[in-house]
């Protein structure tokens, strides 16, 4: 018998296949047999916004779920490309997205969806939270010189796009 995060997973993804995001990709990778998905592990593609310095880039993510799904919020990370991590004030050295609504304590709601979460780290892409840094560099450019904040996160930026 499937578990109910399985379930609401199965549901997301059959959404998700109906409707999304032009330029957005959402879907369970492959079991390590190469037998069916892995529901709980998602692969993730996030465009940059069209007129922002991440437009016409592809960044992806992978988002990690639960058994406690969608009770406990699921883990988000950048994928790593070139041994090098986006370069920005909510994303940790290690990938992880900083987002209020992927964590429980904050904003995290079992009613919000995959699809929703992708639109916020796409949101959050362009318009980073100063009240939340996750990396110190990034952070003290973008609070302290925004405009080589800019110029060094597409520069960087554009090394971590799959």
């Amino acid at each position: 018998m499937a578990s109910f995060a399985s379930r609401r997973l199965q549901k997301e993804r059959a959404e998700w296949r109906k409707d999304h995001p032009f330029g957005f990709s959402a879907k369970p990778m492959a079991n390590p047999d190469g037998k069916g998905q892995n529901l709980f592990r998602w692969i993730c593609g996030i465009p940059g916004r069209a007129g922002t310095p991440w437009e016409g880039a592809t960044y992806k993510l992978t988002m990690d779920f639960s058994e406690d799904y969608p009770g406990k919020p699921p883990k988000c990370k950048f994928v790593f490309v070139n041994g090098k991590v986006l370069f920005h004030p909510n994303i940790y050295p290690s990938g992880t997205v900083c987002l209020s609504i992927l964590n429980e304590d904050e904003d995290w709601k079992p009613s919000i969806t995959i699809k929703q979460i992708l639109l916020g780290v796409q949101d959050l892409l362009d318009n980073p939270n100063s009240a939340s840094p996750a990396q110190a560099e990034p952070f003290q450019l973008f609070t302290q010189n925004k405009e080589e904040y800019v110029l060094l996160g597409i520069e960087l930026g554009t090394s971590c796009v799959v």
